[in-house]
């Protein structure tokens, strides 16, 4: 079974090729994806590898912290999009009646 991994705090000038470089040290890497940003194309400075669980288990605790051309990476199990921050609620009624 396949595990994906969040990959943050990457280079703007890393390539997939660098990521899947950098963690095939701990094993077989499925997939490798930068997204970028929509509107200019540019990377947007994180990225998803897929590997299978016991090697994504190793490469999470062995890359986490780590310095990748001069950033710190952010390295951990990736979570499907509804979790995590997201945007919080609408805030309510603000005033009314305040007399």
């Amino acid at each position: 079974m396949t595990q994906k991994i969040y990959v943050g705090n990457l280079p703007f000038n890393s390539s997939e090729a660098d990521v899947e470089a950098l963690f095939a040290s701990y094993g077989s890497v499925q997939s490798c994806a930068l997204p970028t940003d929509r509107d200019t194309g540019r990377p947007r400075g994180f990225g998803f590898v897929e590997m299978d669980q016991a090697d994504a288990a190793k490469a999470i605790q062995g890359l986490n912290g780590q310095d990748f051309q001069g950033r710190t990476l952010t390295v951990n199990e990736a979570r499907p999009r509804g979790e995590g921050g997201g945007g919080g609620g609408g805030g309510g009624s603000r005033g009314g009646n305040r007399w």
